[in-house]
């Protein structure tokens, strides 16, 4: 497979290992009562800091139960006058780029920049990705092809969806000769094979139902037409005869196009009144598809704005929402987030936006939720400054309702926590003392087990809980030295299977812990780096 190449790949290719993880801290919590410091146990996330350690911390969560990702990245157009969405020259940017790919940086053009920001974030992103999840990515003409290339690199091009074309706007731009009308929405699969379970039929909407007619009073309701014809080069031999209509016309197809059906077959849905000849019966024949028999449309790649929205809706939804102060580059409008959600997730589904810009990925989640009474959790990455008082604030107003008089929207419900990216779990090779014990069970669980970290009661504080027939216990205290020994061994409940105890020390040859099954890892020699 063709790669990409650009100057300070080779830094950044694995640059997603070393990113060191840090933990989350929660500032605050939200719901329809207000913002209160108490946690309210909401699984709904606005997380302020650099997406890239952000998306390293989610991972002992998250890591493969991600059913959708949304992102909205800068689209690399070099336009200096940048506020969110449209340069990769943003200072904090800069900085990584320096500390990263070192005076290399000094000699990239802007689309080695934008490689190098979007590459190691993409590769975290596919952890984050479940199994049967879709991730769809915002781009202009400037960077399609480039994300098309890393994308296939780093999702397989064997799991490239489609590339959706969405007309985000309603007339062309006067002032330019030639007007660009349009965006691309790239989608990958994280796994082709379970496509089926990736991607939902979209809603009949009412206008899609009107189509749908009944001239001839079929007893099975309204129905549309589809072509019975195909090309030849795909036919067999019993694709190819003569088709006479009920009024007696003889139909002979030309040479480059045959029946879509045997005669057998094409008899059967004949006699079955599957068949439309017209309404004089003299018509070439057609099959019927019947709206009760469909649950949805198929997807198509042109996405009209009077479908999803346009960029004049998105900053009207801005402006109703904040008032006519408001400013905010490039808002994407609710309409077609939705459309992403409607399509790629079930009602209990986690879709995560790295890129929040102003936050309407929570809002898409939220009206969803609201209109079919989902469960859907949101998860929302935004590294500026205004993630707290446009992003999360956004998020609140939506929750408790927004706009006055006429243009008033009720609220959807709701809630969620806000949270800053807190300490690193490691200091060197040292346990960082002032992260909490707690979350580091979460990341010691994570790495043994790959599976998130639920806390279990008992009589034990260091017993981290049973997987796959192996116990776990975590001795540690920011405080002391722990030591695995006959006094600690005592204490151990959980001893069929395998027993796996960490600890500062160990106080028992190594020959009585393989005969009582237990493996002892060193705090904080053997654990393992995300």
């Amino acid at each position: 497979m063709p790669t990409l190449e650009w100057i300070g790949k080779e830094k950044v290719i694995n640059h997603h290992q070393e990113v060191p993880f840090r933990v989350l801290d929660r500032q605050y919590s939200f719901d329809e009562s207000g913002q209160h410091a108490e946690d309210n146990g909401s699984e709904n996330m606005i997380i302020h800091g650099d997406n890239l350690d952000a998306l390293k911390a989610l991972l002992p969560r998250y890591e493969g139960r991600v059913k959708c990702i949304y992102i909205d990245p800068p689209y690399n157009t070099g336009n200096e006058g940048w506020v969110y969405n449209d340069n990769v020259n943003d200072p904090k940017i800069k900085k990584w780029l320096g500390e990263v790919v070192g005076k290399e940086g000094e000699d990239l053009t802007r689309h080695d920049k934008w490689l190098c920001m979007m590459y190691p974030r993409l590769k975290l992103l596919q952890k984050l990705l479940a199994e049967d999840g879709v991730i769809f990515i915002s781009i202009d003409d400037n960077a399609q092809m480039l994300l098309r290339m890393i994308c296939d690199e780093i999702f397989g091009a064997r799991n490239f969806l489609a590339q959706m074309v969405w007309q985000k706007r309603t007339s062309p731009d006067a002032r330019r000769k030639v007007s660009t009308g349009h965006e691309y929405i790239c989608a990958y699969l994280k796994n082709i094979n379970m496509a089926d379970n990736s991607i939902n039929q979209l809603s009949f909407s009412d206008a899609d139902k009107r189509k749908y007619k009944n001239p001839d009073n079929d007893p099975r309701g309204p129905w549309v037409s589809t072509d019975c014809t195909a090309q030849a080069g795909h036919g067999t031999k019993d694709q190819f005869y003569t088709m006479i209509t009920p009024s007696g016309r003889i139909i002979d197809l030309p040479d480059n196009l045959c029946w879509r059906f045997t005669k057998a077959r094409m008899d059967e849905e004949i006699a079955a009144g599957r068949i439309w000849f017209g309404a004089d019966g003299k018509g070439v024949p057609r099959k019927k598809t019947y709206l009760s028999e469909r649950e949805g449309r198929n997807i198509w790649t042109w996405w009209p704005n009077t479908e999803v929205g346009h960029t004049q809706e998105a900053t009207k939804e801005i402006t109703t929402i904040f008032g006519k102060t408001a400013t905010f580059d490039y808002p994407k409008p609710v309409r077609l987030v939705q459309r992403i959600i409607q399509i790629a997730t079930a009602k209990d589904s986690i879709i995560l936006d790295s890129f929040a810009g102003s936050g309407t990925t929570a809002h898409a989640v939220l009206n969803m939720n609201k209109a079919d009474g989902g469960h859907r959790k949101f998860i929302l990455v935004e590294m500026m400054d205004y993630a707290d008082d446009i992003t999360a604030e956004r998020v609140k107003r939506v929750i408790q309702g927004y706009g006055e008089g006429k243009n008033a929207t009720a609220g959807t419900g709701g809630s969620f926590s806000y949270y800053e990216l807190g300490e690193p779990l490691l200091i060197g090779e040292n346990l960082n003392e002032a992260v909490a014990p707690e979350k580091i069970r979460e990341y010691i669980w994570f790495m043994e087990t790959k599976t998130p970290y639920a806390p279990v009661a008992g009589d034990n504080p260091y017993y981290l809980g049973r997987h796959n027939d192996t116990g776990y216990y975590f001795y540690y205290e920011p405080q002391r030295i722990t030591v695995l020994d006959y006094d600690f061994l005592a204490a151990v409940t959980e001893k069929a299977g395998g027993t796996v105890i960490y600890a500062d020390r160990c106080s028992i040859d190594d020959g009585k812990l393989s005969q009582m099954g237990i493996v002892f890892k060193k705090i904080p020699r053997d654990i393992s780096r995300l």
